[in-house]
């Protein structure tokens, strides 16, 4: 073999992908040190939840400013006297998405949209009709993607952005009377990844936190008792329910801190639910 020339069945990065990656680098540290120096502009959609209750402190703690859509305005008036600004509207309407959207852009680029509206309904398809099922779908899927087409053309005319979607471990893994939420959320979780292919060269970063049973006031009805709870936390491999903290971290990291590098993917806060066997 001549040593003398490049193998090639060792061949030399292409200087054109080593200059990428270099500029990649440096716009992620850019980056980085503009949250550190900067307050960011956040957009939560459902946020009136426990969970985005959480994310939205953990923001305003490190002094980012916050819009938010609600549903009320006693939910709207709670969240103006901490400062924030809001849109009382419908997550399931392109209108009131749309001016969420315009509201949350009179405060400068928004650099992060959470997307935190679910619902739980758990009966098995023969007792669930169709209206039924199509309003779990428009909750939870609907919403979902009127977040990411209106709040993502708003990131692609600023060139960056990170979405956060709200998924759930009936996403993936079958579960006893899970079919509505499954679809939904299956479809949240492979929405997710398709836009991220999309839109990873335009600067947006896509992700999906997917949470087990989580102590909230949505899942009061499930955790109503502590035979309840014993029931559900056997079934887990911690064998313990999620704490709402633990999913805001989570959200609050892809938000804020996540490496840039990191698109596509489904967090799953659910005990090991998902992928592991005791």
């Amino acid at each position: 073999m001549d040593w003398s020339q490049p193998s090639s069945l060792m061949p030399l990065p292409e200087k054109r992908s080593f200059s990428k990656a270099v500029c990649s680098w440096k716009k992620t540290a850019i980056q980085k040190v503009v949250r550190f120096f900067h307050d960011m502009n956040y957009l939560i959609i459902g946020g009136n939840s426990d969970i985005a209750t959480d994310v939205i402190a953990r923001l305003t703690e490190n002094g980012h400013a916050i819009h938010a859509l609600v549903r009320s305005e006693e939910q709207a008036q709670e969240l103006q006297s901490k400062g924030h600004t809001t849109t009382v509207g419908d997550a399931t309407k392109e209108a009131d998405i749309k001016q969420c959207v315009a509201e949350a852009k009179e405060k400068g680029d928004i650099d992060g949209i959470l997307h935190c509206v679910g619902s739980i309904v758990i009966r098995p398809p023969h007792a669930l009709n169709q209206d039924a099922f199509e309003e779990v779908i428009t909750t939870n899927l609907t919403s979902a993607f009127l977040t990411l087409s209106i709040g993502g053309k708003a990131m692609l005319r600023q060139g960056e952005g990170r979405m956060v979607f709200t998924s759930s471990v009936a996403g993936s893994l079958g579960l006893v009377n899970h079919e509505a939420i499954a679809a939904a959320k299956g479809g949240i979780e492979a929405m997710v990844r398709s836009a991220a292919a999309t839109y990873a060269r335009r600067g947006l970063r896509i992700n999906a936190v997917a949470p087990g049973l989580t102590d909230t006031k949505m899942a009061s009805k499930i955790l109503a008792s502590d035979a309840m709870r014993d029931a559900a936390s056997l079934k887990i491999p911690t064998q313990r329910i999620s704490q709402k903290e633990e999913a805001a971290s989570a959200m609050h990291w892809l938000l804020t801190d996540a490496p840039d590098n990191l698109t596509g993917q489904v967090l799953h806060l659910d005990g090991g639910m998902a992928n592991v066997l005791v």
